[in-house]
């Protein structure tokens, strides 16, 4: 493809609308992030997406762009609720892959000294790798009572609490899910892995606070310089893939049945309206709450964790959510399009929610000062919280990048890493890594992923989110 970008300031493209294209594409970029190697792949996705029926206002792409499956990652488009289509592809195999973070009231100088062996308790004790089984076994009828109420199934058991709830996207649950729509592949692949974290980009980290930015908006997340903090990134796991795959397969056997033409099968989709699209969207909630309350209960076992291997209680750890935010998501939201308020269907595929303040969905702490965003590194340089802004909600619907963005494939990562110990490399910087698979850390190394500071440049350049606070690795698990 020969990309015709048109730049519209400092941080923002137009990628114009030609062919079978219905609006422009939008790109939130610096100059030097459009001149790498396989843009013009992403860059096409971003056209192609484009076109799809009821796309409102651009077809949108954050500074972490790279290619995916029919959408990029890191790709945010919007249809109308009545005319629009949902696409698995604008969701992603890991449904509501996200990421949380969680406060404490120790600081980094109290864990140096047992760094080593809380880190290895935690790669022991948090089950992590391809198939990885947890310490949560569900029968049929509990595993549907976990797909259809989500956090509120983990308040009941345990697991949770009120203040979990206020502090994670939508409380937790998508009220619509309906678990009735679920292959039996789907459930039983469900029943095993919740407290997981899984393979590939998924971790654990043990940080530090170490630069704040906007002391407000740190107050009201509970954040303080040189602060301890624990971020988990995982997602639906198998049973998420598998809910992907069937409703990818359904809709594909019936592309010929659609009244338009699609540039790639990867955009496989179904109108918002149809059985399909209900059903695609009841069954995709369900992966959605399992995601959520596999992150709550992967936190809550960290916590015991931290208590045993530091010898203190649950007071001294001070251990509390921040915010749990998804990436890979279709949601029903009210957005002003055009002069007016409008329900559309806004996917984010690998893209973070960034709502505004005053924002009535927001817990009142967060109000004042916006959507508590978690933006994680490479796990060799740095992680962000940005704070949400009304202009995401007048330019992005609300939304913002979700992490580095990677720029070599895990194959070519593997190949520029031989003959490296990427480990020692890290713990030349100061930070333990555990890992499971066996190219794991080759996969994921450092220089696989786009310097973190200037995705966070942009998005904050931009006004799209802004910067609250900067995370320094200390100690990482790796699936």
């Amino acid at each position: 493809m020969s990309v015709d970008l048109r730049q519209i300031d400092e941080f923002r493209w137009e990628l114009p609308q030609t062919g079978l294209m219905r609006v422009p594409g939008i790109i939130y970029a610096s100059a030097s992030m459009l001149t790498g190697s396989g843009q013009a792949e992403s860059l096409q996705q971003v056209a192609n997406v484009a076109t799809l029926p009821g796309i409102l206002k651009a077809s949108l792409a954050m500074p972490d762009i790279h290619w995916g499956y029919g959408f990029p990652i890191g790709g945010v488009a919007a249809f109308d609720w009545e005319t629009g289509v949902v696409s698995p592809g604008g969701v992603g195999y890991d449904i509501n892959c996200g990421v949380r973070l969680a406060g404490s009231a120790l600081v980094a100088e109290d864990l140096r000294p047992r760094l080593e062996d809380l880190v290895n308790a935690l790669y022991q004790q948090i089950p992590s790798g391809v198939g990885s089984t947890g310490s949560v076994k569900l029968d049929t009828r509990e595993e549907k009572k976990v797909l259809s109420e989500g956090l509120r199934w983990a308040v009941h058991k345990g697991f949770a609490s009120q203040r979990d709830l206020d502090h994670t996207e939508e409380g937790g649950c998508l009220p619509q899910a309906d678990p009735e729509l679920l292959s039996e592949r789907a459930l039983e692949r469900g029943k095993n892995q919740l407290g997981t974290l899984g393979s590939g980009n998924h971790f654990l980290e043990v940080g530090v606070v170490d630069a704040i930015y906007d002391e407000e908006a740190a107050r009201a997340f509970g954040l303080f310089d040189g602060q301890l903090t624990l971020m988990l990134h995982t997602g639906s796991r198998g049973l998420g893939y598998q809910v992907c795959d069937d409703f990818l397969a359904d809709m594909t056997r019936h592309l010929k049945e659609l009244d338009f033409q699609l540039p790639d099968r990867q955009l496989a989709c179904a109108m918002i309206q149809s059985q399909t699209g209900q059903r695609y969207l009841r069954a995709m909630a369900c992966a959605a709450n399992y995601a959520w309350v596999n992150r709550q209960i992967l936190m809550h076992h960290a916590r015991e964790v931290f208590m045993r291997v530091l010898g203190i209680g649950p007071r001294e750890l001070g251990m509390e959510l921040v915010y749990d935010v998804c990436h890979n998501i279709a949601k029903r939201e009210e957005h002003v399009v055009d002069g007016r308020k409008r329900v559309v269907c806004v996917h984010r595929k690998g893209a973070t929610r960034a709502f505004p303040p005053g924002h009535p969905s927001l817990a009142p702490e967060f109000r004042p000062v916006g959507q508590p965003i978690i933006i994680p590194g490479d796990m060799g340089t740095a992680s962000y919280v940005l704070a949400g802004t009304q202009r995401a909600m007048d330019e992005t619907f609300g939304s913002t990048c979700h992490g580095a963005g990677r720029v070599l494939s895990r194959n070519a990562a593997i190949k520029a890493s031989k003959g490296r110990a990427i480990y020692r490399e890290l713990e030349d910087r100061g930070i333990l890594v555990r890992w499971t698979g066996k190219s794991t850390l080759r996969e994921e190394m450092p220089d696989a992923y786009k310097d973190i500071d200037q995705v966070v440049d942009v998005v904050h350049g931009s006004g799209i989110s802004r910067k609250v606070a900067r995370l320094r690795p200390m100690a990482v698990v790796k699936g």
